[in-house]
C-alpha cells in the first residue's frame, strides 16, 4: 500500500503540497526507492487485485 501511494504521490502537486520539509522529501523518495526495489509484488500480474485486497483487509474492521 505503500509503495503504491508513494509512487503515485511523488511528483504531483499535491505531494508537493503535502511534504514541504525538502528533508523529509528527500527521505519519502528514498524510501520509496527501497520499496520499489525489494517488493518483486508490484511486478506481478495480478498485482491490482493483491493491492485491493490489501486495501479490503486495511478498511474491514474484521480483515475479511
Amino acid at each position: 500500500m505503500l509503495s503504491d501511494w508513494l509512487d503515485r504521490m511523488e511528483g504531483s502537486a499535491a505531494f508537493d503540497a503535502l511534504v514541504g520539509d525538502r528533508a523529509v522529501w528527500s527521505a519519502l523518495h528514498r524510501i520509496s526507492g527501497t520499496l520499489d526495489t525489494s517488493l518483486v509484488g508490484i511486478f506481478a500480474p495480478d498485482y491490482a487485485e493483491r493491492l485491493e485486497a490489501a486495501r479490503q483487509r486495511l478498511v474491514t474492521p474484521d480483515g475479511s
